[in-house]
């Protein structure tokens, strides 16, 4: 394309730049890098998704990565009859994601860029919003909501949303740190000149996590970025995939390698451009975020690897020193990083995975040294617990099992609450609200009564609960056990119905020596087979004497008859197949398959299974 002839059409007639908002085009700003490689499925609903955005768009520039697949024939094919759309095709595979939209960015001859990966899309309307928040705050950067979109369920779920809940202009990334826990790259919209001038670039070749570095370059720079609600990118999580894409293949611990060297690039940048309290907001969000997400599957995970990623994992945190463990001190990723310091070999790992859940769950034993003092185990007695003592108990990691037994009789939830250090009895638990949402619609919520919490006598110990290897596994120096499953939950409210009509049963005992809280309900199946096949996952909400509450998922207890599929009879469908399991954080889910196709659904998704 003629960028010259571009950019005298685009200014013609707009004495300021700008449309009138009465049928005047707007200038077209901006450019649309997209990168591809062996993806000829989705591609080109990634140009068009560019395309669609409107006139602001002058040119989208799709860089193919070398690919195989004829991903560049079709390109191509869409160019001829699209203007706007430039086509580069690498000589040569790089390896990652880095230096193809490198390559892209020295191309583009807008003054505001994007970037846009070949198996996502741009929802309607993001160039627009972005383009307006950038130019109206004067802003080098303009960024806003992406939402992570499950494929083949639809499910969405907000990325940062924290971040975007409203309208802002940030003059630097200093005011606001909370900026570094959004390392994406695609969501934003970046003043061209402002990249060049500033040398910001992506790491090249192979370096998964590139985005990481990119983004602490970037805030490093300090511009001023404006924050939008709107949704502008649209993240395919495509799970099922025969090639999964960099971030979703964890399997090997290369992956983990790489993750920790780009969180390690990244505070280096910041704080070698002085950005000091964004430095340590970028080790916080390691802790709070990567380690605490690869901790929750290392019970999938082999020996070896386990043994590698411990090894990792204490050499990256060896280098944080005492101003990074003593912000938040009880922080669950804190504690999993000091003990994951304090042990050489992997140790605990049912019980570390139960705090990385989310909401974190600290399950006995609940230890303490010669004084008193709670520690994390008598093993490792030099990680305090203490700090947990300040801690608001809306913020506690409470631990709750949860026994969940279908039958033909009914089906029965028993829940049991765990006191930690003194703090359970003093807040004073009351109540228990149960909530069972669906997986792949969270606007749909079945809600129970709300259960009295009864002190419990007579019931097991911590230590008979949890042992020294903690829930959902033996002793094991090497940390083996865990379970297999799918985390994740809704975040939206609804309702599809009321469950666990038949109430509560009270227990009505005095409290014993383990201070545990215990409640029993019925679940009524039928308002969970209402929408038909699917999972649903339990929250919890505790409620305590001073009006204080607190959200938790609950620990799935295993064992004899627990956990086991059933077939239960139902005067609507006939048969309801039920499922309870644990997911990959140890929390208790539930599956289910209403009537004969529902059942025949399952039995055929698990034919396939053991075939492939």
């Amino acid at each position: 394309m003629n960028a010259e002839s571009e950019t005298a059409r685009d200014t013609e007639g707009h004495a300021d730049g700008r449309g009138d908002g009465h049928g005047v085009r707007p200038p077209a700003e901006v450019a649309v890098v997209v990168i591809g490689y062996d993806d000829a499925a989705h591609v080109t609903d990634a140009v068009r998704s560019a395309l669609a955005q409107g006139p602001a768009v002058r040119e989208v520039v799709a860089v193919d990565d070398c690919s195989r697949d004829g991903s560049v024939g079709l390109l191509e094919r869409l160019s001829a009859s699209e203007p706007r759309l430039k086509v580069i095709r690498r000589r040569a595979n790089s390896g990652g994601c880095g230096t193809p939209r490198n390559t892209g960015l020295d191309a583009v001859t807008s003054p505001y860029v994007m970037f846009l990966d070949s198996d996502d899309v741009l929802p309607p309307g993001a160039v627009d919003a972005l383009l307006a928040a950038a130019e109206g705050a004067h802003a080098e950067v303009a960024s806003g909501l992406c939402v992570r979109r499950e494929l083949p369920s639809g499910r969405e779920v907000p990325w940062q949303p924290r971040l975007y809940a409203l309208h802002a202009v940030v003059p630097r990334p200093a005011q606001r740190t909370r900026l570094v826990h959004d390392t994406l790259c695609v969501n934003k919209l970046y003043r061209t000149a402002f990249l060049r001038a500033h040398g910001i670039r992506f790491p090249e070749g192979r370096f998964p996590y590139e985005d990481v570095v990119f983004t602490a370059r970037l805030l490093a720079a300090a511009p001023r970025i404006a924050l939008i609600p709107d949704r502008v990118y649209v993240w395919h999580v495509r799970r099922s995939e025969a090639r999964l894409s960099i971030s979703l293949d964890r399997s090997g611990v290369e992956n983990w390698r790489a993750r920790t060297e780009a969180c390690r690039q990244a505070y280096e940048v910041l704080l070698g451009a002085g950005q000091k309290e964004l430095a340590r907001t970028a080790r916080a969000k390691f802790l709070d975020h990567d380690l605490r997400m690869y901790v929750r599957e290392l019970g999938l995970r082999d020996v070896a690897y386990r043994r590698a990623w411990w090894e990792l994992t204490r050499a990256h945190l060896a280098e944080y020193d005492a101003d990074d463990w003593a912000r938040n001190p009880a922080a669950p990723g804190r504690l999993i990083g000091r003990v994951v310091l304090a042990s050489p070999e992997p140790c605990d790992l049912p019980r570390l995975r139960e705090l990385a859940a989310r909401p974190a769950r600290l399950y006995p034993p609940y230890a303490r040294a010669a004084d008193g003092t709670p520690v994390w185990s008598d093993a490792i007695p030099q990680v305090l617990l203490e700090p947990l003592r300040a801690r608001p108990v809306r913020a506690l990691p409470l631990a709750v099992d949860a026994e969940l037994r279908p039958g033909a009789r009914g089906t029965r939830l028993r829940l049991r609450l765990h006191e930690l250090y003194g703090r359970v009895a003093q807040a004073g638990p009351e109540t228990v609200d149960v909530e069972w949402r669906h997986r792949d619609d969270g606007d749909v919520v079945v809600r129970g009564p709300s259960l009295p919490l009864a002190p419990c006598a007579g019931v097991p110990g911590a230590d008979e609960t949890a042992g020294s290897a903690g829930p959902g596994g033996s002793a094991d120096p090497a940390g083996r056990g865990g379970s297999a499953g799918r985390g994740g939950s809704a975040g939206r409210s609804g309702s599809a119905g009321r469950g666990n009509s038949a109430g509560p049963v009270g227990h009505g005992r005095s409290a014993g020596s383990d201070g545990t809280w215990s409640a029993e309900t019925a679940v009524d199946l039928l308002p969970l087979a209402a929408p038909g096949v699917g999972t649903w996952d339990l929250r919890l909400r505790i409620r305590f004497r001073d009006g204080a509450s607190r959200d938790v998922t609950a620990h799935a207890l295993t064992g004899a008859g627990l956990l086991r599929r059933r077939a239960v009879p139902s005067a609507r469908h006939g048969v309801v197949l039920v499922q309870p399991y644990t997911t990959h954080s140890g929390a208790l889910a539930l599956r289910v398959a209403p009537g004969v196709r529902g059942v025949l659904s399952v039995v055929r998704a698990r034919l396939r299974r053991l075939l492939h």
